[in-house]
């Protein structure tokens, strides 16, 4: 016997509800309905959009080369260049013009030019790096380049004789004295700017944002009034240093006081609403959250402080010899050298001077490359050492917890009877 289920009706009613199938419901269409609507492009490139910039490219430099060698009197490749480009953005506008309205040509205009400044300056930067490394080529290779000084090397001498051990010992010592005592003292000055709001912070956020534009010959001349003139200290790369950390200070505060202000205030909050000091919040929460641009700040700091030559030469001199002492004696750094190497009209020493250069730029990426190791995770990224010590910690806590919980079952009434009874 077989058992067929009634069709569904309507509740309320009882009748029979009709349905259509599915094939016909799929595929069936209104006669009168209308068109679909072309699916948008959500990419932000468009074909057109490099039809119009390759064609206003092509355009403006053809009229300006017409223009440069037919029809005017004009010459130079600045002026070319800046008329290519006037020509560029009118041409580029109209072509785009025929597609869109009004703001969106504002718009188009607006990110070409955003765009090509800022290909113009990693052009620029570019040909820094490679126009250093390439006049640098023959000195590098070298390897008493880097392990030995000019002590004993003139500016006739060859490649193979001398180099810029002296520089490279004066940078590191000058730079991690001048870290130890800006890095602390920025980013103490930037939680209290943030934390303890007041007149008294305003003044000195004041101070701050007047000190990053102070020259560099400034600080200099103010290292070597007081630190030297003052109280007596040599010339040494402890006083280059000083000078360096007036320089550097300015600029970690401001950017550490920038991040700072980023860290969400309900974060704040809920430390707060768990009891947490102020101070504590700012250990635990504030500056594990910000981190990383702590992190960049220091970085910058470091960028401006190592760059540095009229404060190293007026505070420390310049000397040919390795003096790994600073607090006593001249000591050079790497800028202060490449500038000595570089004003000798000898093409072995101005090859010594762009090496001097590319070991300074390298110098700056292994900094870079260590302060974002050292500060680049994010807030509540852990190593796999601390992951490897936290997940060692909750297998204490869970055989504590354990340990205690047996200790509670056996002195439990219920378990005292069950022994007496047996």
């Amino acid at each position: 016997m077989t058992l067929v289920a009634p069709p569904r009706g309507d509740s309320a009613t009882g009748a029979p509800r009709t349905t259509l199938p599915a094939a016909t419901t799929a595929t069936a269409t209104p006669p009168d309905a209308a068109p679909r609507e072309p699916r948008r492009r959500l990419a932000l490139l468009r074909a057109t959009d490099v039809y119009a910039v390759l064609g206003a490219a092509a355009a403006s430099l053809s009229i300006t080369a017409l223009l440069f060698t037919r029809l005017l009197p004009f010459s130079g490749g600045l002026g070319f260049a800046l008329l290519a480009y006037g020509l560029f953005l009118g041409l580029y506008a109209l072509l785009v013009s025929f597609d869109e309205d009004g703001p969106a040509v504002r718009d188009r205009v607006a990110a070409v030019i955003a765009q090509s400044l800022g290909l113009l300056m990693l052009a620029a930067l570019a040909f820094v790096v490679v126009y250093t490394l390439w006049e640098g080529r023959k000195a590098l290779p070298h390897l008493n380049f880097y392990t030995q000084d000019m002590a004993s090397a003139g500016p006739l001498d060859p490649l193979s004789a001398g180099g810029i051990l002296h520089a490279i010992t004066g940078t590191l010592e000058q730079i991690g004295i001048a870290l130890v005592v800006t890095v602390p003292t920025g980013l103490l000055c930037a939680v209290f700017l943030n934390e303890v709001p007041g007149r008294f912070a305003r003044f000195v956020r004041t101070i701050v944002e007047a000190m990053t534009a102070l020259p560099s010959i400034v600080a200099g001349l103010f290292v070597y009034a007081t630190a030297i003139l003052t109280l007596g200290l040599d010339r040494s790369g402890l006083a280059a240093a000083l000078a360096l950390s007036v320089m550097m200070l300015p600029i970690i505060i401001r950017a550490a006081d920038v991040v700072l202000r980023l860290v969400p205030g309900p974060l704040r909050e809920a430390a707060y609403a768990l009891g947490t000091s102020r101070w504590r919040t700012v250990w635990h929460v504030v500056l594990p959250t910000a981190r990383s641009g702590l992190a960049t700040s220091v970085i910058l700091g470091t960028a401006r402080g190592i760059g540095e030559t009229s404060p190293v030469l007026l505070t420390a001199g310049f000397t040919a010899v390795t003096n790994t002492d600073p607090l006593s004696g001249p000591q050079v750094s790497l800028p202060l050298a490449t500038f000595e190497f570089i004003k000798s009209p000898e093409p072995t020493m101005i090859a010594r001077g762009f090496g001097t250069a590319a070991v300074l730029m390298a110098l700056v990426l292994l900094l870079f490359i260590a302060a974002r190791v050292i500060g680049g995770r994010g807030p509540g990224r852990l190593t796999r050492r601390q992951e490897h010590r936290r997940v060692l910690a909750s297998r204490r806590d869970a055989a504590r917890f354990a340990a205690r919980a047996e200790q509670r079952d056996a002195g439990s009434p219920a378990s005292a009877s069950t022994r007496s009874a047996s």
